[in-house]
């Protein structure tokens, strides 16, 4: 989904002028866009990391999915072959819970102090210079600390 706005452009943030005489350039942007999707079509980040971060996010989203709470006439569950996906087969709750132990895994596996920057950047949609301002950080730390993070959470993943 596209939302273009105009922004203005300088090097600390919107609404600071810059230039002679207050001189204003701007860029338009997607608000649709996410975070990390900017960062990979900028080449900030590879295609393994992109993918990394867009596992996280469909498992956070599958995740906070709330459980049904009225009966479920789904058909009664048949055994399936081993092939395909390794949720083929389980109900909603339970695919709810397979994502949420994924998503904690990941997370575990990105270690303290990652994790939070995870769950702004790629979970939140949090631009990075607002996570670094967030947490406290100086200012360009966030897209290493970012791609360190989702360094581990391709390995979890086994993203080749």
């Amino acid at each position: 989904m596209r939302k273009l706005a105009e922004r203005e452009l300088t090097s600390e943030g919107p609404k600071r002028a810059i230039g002679a005489k207050g001189t204003h350039r701007s860029v338009t942007v997607n608000l649709g866009e996410s975070p990390i999707a900017w960062l990979h079509s900028r080449g900030h980040l590879s295609d393994r990391l992109f993918d990394a971060g867009e596992a996280l996010r469909a498992d956070y989203e599958r995740a906070q999915l709330s459980p049904n709470l009225t009966m479920r006439w789904d058909p009664v569950r048949i055994k399936t072959s081993n092939y395909g996906s390794s949720e083929a087969g389980l109900s909603p709750s339970e695919k709810q819970v397979a994502a949420k132990q994924r998503f904690d895994g990941a997370l575990a596996e990105a270690g303290k102090g990652l994790e939070d920057v995870l769950w702004r950047v790629v979970c939140a949609g949090e631009g990075v210079p607002q996570a670094e301002k967030a947490l406290g950080w100086p200012a360009r730390s966030g897209k290493l600390v970012l791609q360190l993070a989702l360094e581990r959470v391709a390995d979890y993943y086994r993203i080749r």
